[in-house]
C-alpha cells in the first residue's frame, strides 16, 4: 500500500492537507529539511506535529507551570513524573486522555488508554500499583450515553483486570457538552527504588536499539495522534480503523519483562511506543540524548504481510517497547525476551549524526533531524479572546425563587437532599467499580468509593493516597477558577486523610485551539493551574493536553482534571469519611460561603441566589491541610470528609451512609437555607472526634488558623439538620427560618436512593 491509498487519507485531497498538515506547516518542514520531503519523511511529520505530540498549541503555556520542587526526580518531558518518598523509594504517577479514541470505540479506545498509561509507569522503572479513572458523558438518558459508559467501563475493567493492576478510585460526571465527546481519562502509579529510575534516552553511539514486546501491524495507524488532534465530526464513524487494539495478557508480560532487564541495568534508555509509533519513540529518545537514531525498516518483526514503509514507522500497535542497549547485554537482553515470551529483534544503533534515519534494503529511505520532529517542532502563539457572553451557572432553566431560596415554595428540603443523593453526578459509583478489581495485588487499603483511594507500601508501614478531580461545571462559568477549584479540591481529598500531598498531575481537556475563544479557556485553565499549585508548594509533574473536543454540537465544558499522589508515614493514622463512633462530635472546619454557581442543585433548581461560583482561597486551603494532617498524627480526628458536589447535606449523608450512624446536626442559616445545606463553596471539611477530644480539636484549629464549628452528634439512625438564624440563641423554629426547612431522614431512604442513583439512571434499575 502506498502514502496515498492509506484508507485513513483523503486520496483527492493534496497528500499533506490529507496528513493534517496546514501550508504553512509545509512549509516550515521544507525550512528545516532544507529540501522537500518524501511521502514517508512527511508522513512522519504528520504524526509529530499533530496536536497530541508536539503540544504545539500550548507548549508555551505549559512553560509556566511550577516544575521543581523539594523531592522531584523526573518532571514534565518524561514519559511520567516521579517523586521522591524517601528510604531510596519514588512513587512515579500521570495522567492522560484517550478521548476520542474511546468516542469512536469505547470499549478499545478506553482500555488501550489504560495500557498506554501503564507503559508511562513502568518506562520509568516503576512497578505500577494502581489505576484511576476520571470519565465524563452526556445526559445518561442518552442511548449514546449509555452505549459509551458499557463500553469505557468495560475497556477499562477488562484491561485492568486482566494485566493485574487494580483500579481504585476515579471520577464520573454527566453534562450536555459532553454528549458527542466523551472524556476518558485515566491515571496511573507506581513505586520504585530511586536506583532503578530509567528515563527516555538513546545516548551512546554505537549501542544497539531493540524493539520488543507484540509485532507491528497496521491497527492504530494514526490513532492517537490524529483522531485527538481534530474536531470530531459526522464522519467520526469512519476512524474505527484508526483505534488501537489492545492485550492486557502481553502487557503484563512486558511489564514483567521491563522491570527485570532495568533490574539487571541492561538497558540504557527506554521508551513505550504510544503515539506516533516508532517514529515517536525514536525521535525524542535521540533528541534527549543529543544524539541520533539508525532503523533498520526490515527488522521491524511485523503480523501483517505488505505494510508499507510509512505503516511500519507511524503505526500506533500496542504492547510495544524500544530499549536502547549496549552490545554486550544485547543477548542477555533478547533471552528475557524470550523468556517472557516477548518477540525482540535488534533493528537499529544509537549514532551521533542527531537524524533519525530509515533504511530499508540497505537505502536510506528517510533522513530528519530528530529536533525537526521533537523539540523544535512547530509551535503557534494562538490568539486568546474571551466570548463576548460568559455563560452563567448551568441549570434546566430559570426558575423563580421565594426568599428562603428554595425553588418551589413550601418545597421539602430532605426530598431535595434524596433527589441530590440520586442525581447521577451524586450518586453511588458501585455500578461501575463492581466492574474494576480494585484488590489484586493485595496493597489496597481503600478504594476509591469513598473518596480518596489508599494504597500501602510493602514492607513498611506507609501508605500512598490518591485522587482525581476535575470541575467542569465552575470551568464552563470560569476555566481560571474551573482549574483553581480542581486543585484545591483533590488536594484536599488528600489531605483529608491525613496524607501529605507530594504533586500534581493533570489533563486539560479543551476545544479548538484556533478558535480564540477556546484558546482564551485553555490559557485561563493553564493559568489557575500555576497560581493554585505555587500557592499549596506542589509541583506540576507532567500531564497530557487533549485538545479539540467539540464536536457539531458545540465545545465540551473546560474541563482541567487534576491527579494528586500524597504519601502517610503510618498507615495507623489514617482517617476515612465515615462516621465511626455513637456520642461523637460533629463539627465543620472552614466558613460556608455561597457556593451556588455550576452546584448541581443550580442545575437541577435553576438559577441560584448567586449565580457566580464562589473564589477559592488558597491560603486557607493551605492551612486546612496542614490541619488535618496534624489532626490525624494527633489522633485527635476519627473521620474527615470534605464537602464538594452537592454540598454540605450531601456530605453528611455520605459521612452517615458510610458509617451506618446517623447524626443531629444544627446549621445556623446566614443566608438562605438553599446556600447552606446544597450550595458548593470550597475550603470545607466535615469532621467527627470524641467529645473528650472536642477541646483538643478547637486548639488546632486555633493553633492553624482554621475556623472550626460545632455543629451536631453522631449517632441514631436517622440524618437530622436542623436550621437556625445565624446569632439565635432562641427557639430553633427562630423567624425567617422554620421547621419545615428542617431536613428529618431515614438512613435507609438516603441510602437507598444513593445506591439506586446511577443505575436509575442509565436505565438499568426498573
Amino acid at each position: 500500500m502506498t502514502l496515498a491509498e492509506s484508507p485513513a487519507l483523503h486520496p483527492s485531497a493534496v497528500l499533506h492537507r490529507a496528513l493534517g498538515l496546514t501550508d504553512h506547516e509545509l512549509e516550515q518542514v521544507v525550512t528545516r529539511l532544507q529540501r522537500q520531503p518524501n511521502d514517508l519523511e512527511l508522513a512522519m511529520f504528520s504524526v509529530m506535529w499533530s496536536e497530541h505530540c508536539s503540544y504545539k498549541s500550548s507548549r508555551a503555556l505549559l512553560r509556566t507551570l511550577p516544575t521543581a520542587g523539594a523531592g522531584v526526580v523526573a518532571g514534565p518531558g518524561e514519559n511520567a513524573g516521579v517523586v521522591s518518598i524517601g528510604d531510596g523509594m519514588a512513587v512515579a504517577f500521570k495522567l492522560e486522555s484517550h478521548n476520542h479514541p474511546s468516542a469512536v470505540e469505547p470499549y478499545q479506545g478506553a482500555a488501550t488508554g489504560v495500557g498506554g498509561i501503564l507503559r508511562d509507569i513502568f518506562t520509568m522503572g516503576a512497578r505500577p500499583i494502581a489505576l484511576l479513572d476520571a470519565l465524563k458523558f452526556g445526559p445518561p438518558a442518552s442511548v449514546r450515553t449509555r452505549h459509551l459508559v458499557r463500553g469505557v467501563v468495560a475497556g477499562i475493567g477488562g484491561y485492568g483486570n486482566c494485566v493485574g493492576v487494580p483500579t481504585v478510585g476515579g471520577e464520573l460526571a454527566f453534562h450536555d457538552s459532553f454528549a458527542r465527546n466523551p472524556l476518558v481519562n485515566v491515571m496511573a502509579v507506581g513505586i520504585l527504588d530511586e536506583r532503578r529510575l530509567t528515563r527516555s534516552v538513546a545516548p551512546g553511539p554505537g549501542n544497539a536499539v531493540i524493539l520488543f514486546g507484540s509485532t507491528t501491524g497496521r491497527d492504530g495507524i494514526g490513532g492517537a495522534s490524529v483522531l485527538a488532534s481534530a474536531t470530531f465530526g459526522p464522519e467520526q464513524g469512519s476512524k474505527r480503523p484508526s483505534v488501537q487494539i489492545g492485550d492486557p495478557f502481553a502487557e503484563k508480560l512486558l511489564i514483567e519483562a521491563c522491570l527485570e532487564v532495568i533490574e539487571a541495568g541492561l538497558v540504557e534508555g527506554l521508551s513505550d511506543l504510544g503515539a506516533a509509533g516508532l517514529t515517536c519513540a525514536a525521535s525524542e529518545m535521540a533528541d534527549r540524548a543529543g544524539t541520533g537514531m539508525l532503523i533498520e525498516l526490515d527488522d521491524v518483526p511485523r503480523r501483517e504481510e505488505g505494510m508499507a514503509p510509512f505503516e511500519v514507522m507511524i503505526s500506533e500497535s500496542q504492547e510495544r517497547m524500544l530499549a536502547v542497549v549496549r552490545p554486550a547485554a544485547v543477548p542477555a537482553m533478547l533471552g528475557i525476551c524470550a523468556r517472557w515470551g516477548l518477540p525482540a529483534a535488534v533493528v537499529g544503533r544509537v549514532t551521533d549524526d542527531g537524524d533519525v534515519t530509515v533504511r530499508s534494503a540497505g537505502v536510506a529511505i528517510a533522513r530528519i533531524p530528530a529536533q525537526a520532529l521533537t523539540s523544535d517542532a512547530i509551535e503557534y502563539q494562538r490568539e486568546a479572546r474571551p466570548p463576548s457572553h460568559r455563560p452563567r451557572a448551568p441549570s434546566r432553566g430559570l426558575l423563580e425563587l421565594t426568599p428562603d431560596g428554595f425553588p418551589e415554595r413550601g418545597m421539602d428540603p430532605g426530598a431535595v437532599l434524596i433527589e441530590l443523593m440520586g442525581d447521577a453526578n451524586v450518586a453511588s459509583r458501585a455500578w461501575i467499580t463492581g466492574r474494576y478489581d480494585e484488590t489484586v495485588g493485595s496493597d489496597t487499603v481503600t478504594g476509591g468509593a469513598h473518596g480518596a483511594a489508599v494504597m500501602r507500601i510493602k514492607g513498611t508501614t506507609r501508605a500512598l493516597v490518591m485522587a482525581t478531580d476535575s470541575s467542569p461545571y465552575v470551568g464552563l462559568i470560569d476555566p481560571y477558577l474551573g482549574a483553581v477549584t480542581a486543585v484545591a479540591e483533590c488536594v484536599r481529598n488528600v489531605a483529608v486523610t491525613g496524607a501529605r500531598p507530594l504533586g500534581v498531575t493533570d489533563c486539560l481537556n479543551f476545544a479548538d485551539p484556533g478558535r480564540p475563544e477556546a484558546f482564551w479557556q485553555l490559557a485561563e485553565a493553564v493559568r489557575g493551574l500555576g497560581d493554585a499549585c505555587r500557592a499549596l508548594g506542589l509541583p506540576v509533574t507532567g500531564g497530557n493536553v487533549s485538545l479539540y473536543n467539540e464536536s457539531v454540537d458545540g465545545p465540551i465544558a473546560p474541563t482541567t482534571q487534576v491527579g494528586v499522589v500524597g504519601s502517610i508515614d503510618d498507615i495507623a493514622m489514617l482517617v476515612g469519611p465515615a462516621f465511626t463512633q455513637a456520642g461523637d462530635v460533629v463539627a465543620l472546619l472552614g466558613r460556608t460561603v455561597p457556593g451556588m454557581g455550576g452546584s448541581i442543585y443550580a442545575q437541577h433548581a435553576g438559577q441560584a441566589p448567586d449565580d457566580e461560583p464562589p473564589l477559592v482561597d488558597l491560603q486557607h486551603e493551605l492551612a486546612l491541610g496542614r490541619m488535618l494532617a496534624l489532626g490525624a498524627a494527633r489522633t485527635i480526628l476519627h473521620s474527615a470528609h470534605d464537602v464538594s458536589t452537592g454540598g454540605l447535606a450531601t456530605c453528611l449523608a455520605e459521612c452517615a451512609i458510610w458509617g451506618g450512624l446517623g447524626a443531629s446536626v444544627r446549621l445556623s442559616v446566614r443566608s438562605a437555607p438553599a446556600v447552606e445545606l446544597f450550595g458548593e463553596g470550597p475550603g470545607r471539611v466535615v469532621v467527627s472526634t470524641a467529645r473528650s477530644l472536642w477541646p483538643r480539636l478547637q486548639g488546632l484549629a486555633a493553633e492553624s488558623g482554621v475556623p472550626v464549628t460545632l455543629i451536631g452528634q453522631v449517632g441514631g439512625e436517622r440524618l437530622h439538620i436542623r436550621l437556625a438564624r445565624a446569632g439565635s440563641t432562641g427557639p430553633l423554629e427562630d423567624r425567617g427560618v422554620s421547621a419545615a426547612d428542617d431536613v428529618d431522614l431515614a438512613l435507609a431512604d438516603l441510602r437507598g436512593a444513593w445506591q439506586r442513583g446511577l443505575p436509575r439512571a442509565l436505565g438499568l434499575d426498573p
